[in-house]
């Protein structure tokens, strides 16, 4: 009997029910006019470079064409430092909330494999919100240079394994890898010669001190057009509209050789779905706009703007595709 009379009754049981489901209904009702009201404020693009570069370029241009859909102000905060991963790391202990985002690049892919551990987790830490465009480096020699085609480039190092040179610019970079990529899967083997940047890879280049680089379109293109460098090929995976003219190196002769680079937006992990949605349809709307035509013209981008589901896998098979080539050839971030 005193079992039976410390038992909760049917009016309390049903009290208590009303209160549980009475909480959930609040607790709805509170967040809905949240996520229908974002954004209300501004919006934050973290680059983990320095202002100036491509990646820059492409996430300012995304800001500037973004913010007329969502309409509020989208700023650009540049936090370069530790190969992307400072930046990177800011972005994953940021709120997850739609106000600050990740413009990530082939860095976000290749850190994994190149340093033994990370301050985050590339794949639990984030959100992917929209796979916004592709791009490709120029395999470029110096013009007085024999070698005039990918062919001649693979006889010559075969002719002379010790010869022949090639300019990164950082360990782990599209440039760099690009250049492994392409020693492993034509059997040649090319000096890599590491320099702090672009530009002064490309003046040794011109100057004789090293013979090929693999290289953007940003930082190429121009030297092209005026001859100071000569264009042999291009590393995607399709032919360029920016140089229709250039075979890509697997049909010049390394089957199914293609390196890209590319540029993805994310959020940090547990954002809402309704907000992920949100900015991924922002971004696909971005890239149909004239900005997006020029820049795509100058830095050779493909524009894509897909969806989080493509990012995703796109990113996991980057990820796993230059794990292997960074094991293979013994590459450590310095």
């Amino acid at each position: 009997m005193k079992d039976a009379a410390a038992a909760p009754g049917p009016l309390m049981m049903l009290r208590y029910l009303t209160t549980i489901l009475f909480a959930i209904a609040a607790n709805v009702l509170l967040q809905a006019p949240a996520l229908a009201g974002y954004p209300d404020h501004i919006v934050k693009i973290v680059v983990p470079f320095a202002p100036g570069g491509g990646t820059d370029a492409v996430a300012r241009t995304l800001a500037q064409e973004m913010q007329k859909d969502l309409g509020v102000t989208i700023i650009i905060e540049n936090k370069p430092g530790a190969g992307t991963i400072i930046g990177t790391q800011s972005v994953a202990t940021s709120p997850a909330d739609g106000y600050t985002l990740l413009m990530a690049t082939f860095a976000n892919a290749v850190n994994p494999s190149l340093y033994r551990k990370l301050p985050y987790d590339a794949h639990k830490d984030f959100a992917p919100v929209a796979l916004v465009a592709r791009s490709f480096n120029v395999v470029v020699v110096n013009p007085a240079s024999p070698i005039k085609s990918i062919a001649d480039l693979i006889a010559a190092a075969k002719a002379d394994p010790e010869k022949l040179s090639y300019g990164t610019y950082g360990t782990g970079t599209s440039a760099h890898l690009a250049g492994e990529l392409f020693k492993h899967m034509a059997s040649v083997n090319l000096t890599t010669v590491p320099y702090k940047g672009a530009a002064p890879a490309i003046t040794d280049l011109m100057g004789g001190q090293i013979q090929v680089m693999f290289t953007t379109v940003a930082s190429c293109a121009s030297l092209v057009e005026a001859g100071q460098l000569r264009a042999i090929g291009v590393t995607s995976a399709e032919r360029s509209a920016s140089f229709p003219q250039l075979p890509t190196v697997s049909e010049a002769g390394v089957s199914g050789y293609a390196a890209e680079s590319w540029y993805g937006l994310y959020a940090p992990a547990n954002t809402p779905s309704e907000v992920i949605d949100r900015l991924n349809k922002s971004a696909a709307k971005a890239v149909q706009a004239e900005a997006f035509k020029r820049l795509s013209v100058n830095e050779g981008l493909v524009m894509v703007a897909q969806p989080p589901a493509e990012l995703d896998r796109y990113f996991a098979g980057e990820e796993a595709r230059w794990r292997k080539v960074i094991q293979d050839a013994g590459i450590k971030a310095e």
